[in-house]
């Protein structure tokens, strides 16, 4: 299984971290973040990893190399300049398997959702060509909840809201090459074309996602780390 993780952008919202390093190496309990999304890649026999990247691309490739400390096939695709989620798709297509089914994921976002379920989904959708993996909208803040007399009846500190959100992990078949641009972004661009097809599918999932965008999300997915790692410890142990 092939997997490219989108791993180009400079996370300005990060800065001043993100002035010495990319978003994804920033460092969590000890780790890059990219580190952890390769691991949970590993737990469903991802064997091929390319990363996308252009942005201080030399702190990914010192640190990940060509793959072997990890078990892994490491490539890079290196953008000079910035193309967009879309182009930064195109140009790493050329170091795919050819006419293989593949994976694609932002690499600011961590989960632990089960992708053989999300792969087989998509295999078992007849006209699938490009699946993506949504799950529930948590609000970033507490809702007030108040009655008809403007009296405030409870607070709901950050719920889970009736709506689904894109999380950055796409499964596409490898013939959907000519759809995406070679600048731009493939929300924009490709999705769009696939909707209009009927060939665009999506899977839900309520597994534990997390996308880090600001210091505020890295702060709160540090301790959610410390707590998931602490709750496979136990179970490893009992």
């Amino acid at each position: 299984m092939q997997v490219i993780i989108l791993s180009g952008g400079k996370g300005e919202r990060l800065d001043p971290l993100t002035s010495v390093c990319p978003k994804g190496m920033i460092r969590i309990n000890g780790k890059p973040l990219l580190e952890y999304q390769l691991e949970w890649l590993k737990n469903y026999g991802v064997k091929k990893i390319i990363f996308a990247c252009g942005y201080l691309n030399k702190e990914i490739i010192n640190h990940f190399g060509d793959g072997k400390q990890f078990s892994l096939e490491i490539n890079y695709s290196i953008e000079d300049e910035q193309l967009g989620r879309g182009g930064a798709i195109r140009k790493a297509w050329e170091m795919l398997d050819l006419n293989k089914m593949f994976i694609v994921t932002n690499g600011d976002i961590y989960t632990e959702m089960n992708l053989q379920k999300a792969i087989n989904f998509h295999k078992n959708q007849s006209g699938s060509k490009a699946t993506i993996c949504l799950f529930p909208y948590k609000s970033s803040y507490g809702i007030v909840s108040f009655n008809d007399n403007n009296q405030v009846e409870r607070f709901n500190e950050k719920p889970t809201l009736p709506y689904w959100i894109n999380g950055g992990i796409y499964i596409f078949e490898y013939n959907l090459k000519k759809y995406f641009p070679f600048k731009g972004d493939h929300e924009v661009t490709v999705f769009p074309v696939l909707l209009e097809n009927k060939l665009l599918y999506c899977y839900k999932s309520t597994e534990y996602w997390r996308s880090i965008e600001t210091i505020k999300d890295l702060s709160e997915f540090s301790c959610e780390m410390e707590k998931l790692l602490s709750a496979k410890n136990l179970c490893l142990s009992s």
